[in-house]
């Protein structure tokens, strides 16, 4: 997706957007071997960028993991009581990296992890209200759990923002239900479904902002973030 230069060098954390067009104005951006201008596009799928003669890419040498967190593993690097964590899954990747948020013991699914921590500051902050949908199978009333769970609901003596619900399968008494949810208190989800009613079976974290789970990694895999997964992870971030 073609994006202007500004924006690009923004996202890829090499600069403000204001220092970014200086830099394009001063002739240190070419875009294919030409010279850059301000208002000129690019698309880091298909174009070479460079700044100062360096290749402009996504995290700066960073390191994003995407991974498929399976259940009995805790999200955190080490653990006092023994227990399996995530860094066990991941100690591979070559760095070291930290969860960005958590999954609980027995949650499963997208679990992001990185050396970032700009950016997992910015995730992980209130003020942007990154979503987070999580795919949970339950047994009990849902057709009158619904409007309990899509309603303000008060965890901790706080209320909170509105989940958004839509059902899915039901099969022998178990149904599928997609919650997507701003904040990120604990145990929220499986909080808020006793509340409404609901036992919660299994709970799995598909999407985290513009970060979808891969289809394709089984539980306990990992890959890196691809270029234009960290960008669409970032804008909404450099848009703020």
């Amino acid at each position: 997706m073609e994006e202007r230069l500004q924006k690009l060098i923004s996202a890829c954390g090499l600069a403000s957007r204001r220092a970014a067009e200086e830099w394009i104005a001063a002739g240190r951006v070419r875009v294919n071997g030409e010279k850059a201008h301000l208002g000129d596009r690019a698309d880091l799928d298909r174009d070479t960028v460079l700044v100062d003669g360096r290749p402009l890419v996504p995290g700066g040498g960073r390191t994003y993991l995407m991974l498929n967190k399976p259940r009995g593993y805790v999200s955190t690097l080490s653990d006092e009581k023994g227990r399996k964590t995530v860094a066990d899954l991941v100690e591979g990747c070559g760095v070291r990296v930290w969860p960005v948020g958590r999954l609980d013991l027995d949650s499963e699914g997208l679990l992001l992890l990185t050396d970032d921590g700009a950016l997992t500051h910015q995730l992980l902050h209130p003020s942007h209200e990154v979503e987070k949908e999580y795919l949970v199978w339950v047994t009990g009333n849902v057709n009158k759990a619904l409007p309990l769970l899509s309603a303000p609901m008060a965890l901790d003596g706080e209320t909170l923002s509105p989940a958004r619900v839509r059902r899915g399968r039901d099969s022998g008494g178990i149904h599928q239900l997609s919650i997507t949810i701003h904040q990120g208190k604990n145990r929220q989800v499986r909080r808020m479904c006793a509340q409404a009613g609901l036992e919660v079976l299994r709970l799995k974290r598909v999407r985290e902002g513009t970060l979808s789970l891969d289809r394709a990694l089984k539980a306990g895999q990992w890959r890196n973030l691809t270029d234009r997964e960290l960008l669409e992870l970032t804008r909404p971030l450099s848009d703020s």
